[in-house]
């Protein structure tokens, strides 16, 4: 089990998604180099042996325009141009695809396993880096020690298949002195063909081993303790006491917001004691009486002191209270099913201060 190197524990949950984003920013992915490797060594070969035939013409054009040039009887200026521009012609045409083939491959591979990312703070000159202590620490790490086990599996596996290709093919060995220098060199080619493509097959699987190996590492690596997870909680939803604090706040202003407008209402329904509702109705900006404030126990309490203050009625009823307190929210018309007791209690109201609906 991973430890915490600053004794905050074990490392037993798996890493979240925001520190694997954070870890993909500082350059840190699942990678193996064993994957790049071979792709690029098998799109190397493939390429070589694609254009095989195409690589002897323009080897014999250099060679034919060398020939050429011993020929000539006065060097100039400008016949050392043509010939270097005619060789350099051709050792592009020659390196050309086989470059392509293999920049192709390291990007493939490379994106195929992490993605396309630009990570700046990967290649920030670093200090630690060029520690000579920190660096012979490194190579006693597990990681070290897999690579070491695979460098000595690519040796074994080569040595293996070669051995094995060259020992099938000693009977055809044996009779290649009747055959001319071409053919010799022809064969020797073929089977090098062959011995480095079933190398690189039985390379593949061991990429795709040591691609597990280092996801599985990787993701080990990043685990976080019980305290990380908590921690990072606090900093993505915020700090469960200030986020209380932020909450008892607005209500405060809220309740701030809904006294200020108790003044301004028409009445002031009551259970008596234990529940408050004001209601305001203005037929010009209005569809239908509106609960401006309301309020249970202590701000009930307010609520009545309020309107007292401000010379708004307060009518007594524990039905139309409890119903207004329970169905309406602050800032809410009055619905259909308490609009005719509402409106009654309106009348009543507007008849004590002598005005109409």
């Amino acid at each position: 089990m991973a430890e915490d190197p600053e004794g905050g524990g074990e490392k037993t949950e798996d890493a979240s998604s925001r520190k694997l984003d954070k870890a993909r920013e500082e350059g840190q992915v699942s990678k193996s180099m064993e994957i790049p490797s071979v792709v690029v060594l098998l799109a190397g070969v493939l390429s070589l042996n694609a254009f095989a035939y195409f690589i002897y013409q323009q080897l014999l054009v250099v060679m034919r325009d060398g020939l050429t040039f011993t020929g000539v009887p006065l060097l100039t200026a400008v016949e050392a141009v043509n010939l270097m521009f005619r060789c350099s012609r051709s050792l592009f045409l020659v390196l050309g695809p086989l470059l392509a083939a293999v920049f192709i491959a390291a990007l493939v591979s490379n994106i195929f396993q992490v993605g396309f990312a630009i990570s700046w703070k990967a290649i920030e000159p670093k200090l630690s880096r060029i520690d000579p202590i920190k660096g012979f620490a490194q190579k006693f790490t597990s990681r070290a020690f897999m690579e070491f086990v695979k460098s000595i599996l690519k040796i074994i596996i080569i040595f293996t298949v070669s051995y094995m290709v060259v020992k099938s093919e000693l009977a055809d060995i044996i009779r290649l002195y009747d055959n001319g220098v071409a053919a010799i060199m022809i064969y020797i080619l073929k089977v090098s063909y062959e011995i480095f493509i079933k190398v690189l097959l039985v390379m593949v699987v061991l990429a795709v081993l040591d691609y597990a190996f280092q996801k599985w590492k990787f993701l080990e690596d990043q685990k976080m303790t019980k305290q990380e997870v908590k921690d990072e909680h606090k900093q993505t939803d915020g700090d469960p006491q200030v986020k209380s604090r932020i909450r008892q706040l607005q209500a405060e202003a809220a309740r701030k917001r809904m006294m200020a407008d108790v003044p301004g209402a028409d009445v002031v329904v009551t259970n008596p004691t234990r529940l408050a509702v004001a209601i305001k109705y203005d037929g010009l900006t209005m569809e239908s009486p509106t609960v401006v404030a309301k309020g249970a126990g202590a701000v009930a309490a307010n609520i009545r002191r309020i309107a007292r203050e401000s010379d708004v009625p307060l009518v007594e009823n524990k039905m139309l209270a409890r119903n207004l307190y329970k169905m309406v929210e602050v800032g809410q018309e009055v619905p259909s099913e308490q609009f005719q007791a509402v409106a009654e209690l309106l009348a009543h109201v507007y008849r004590l201060k002598g005005k109409t609906l």
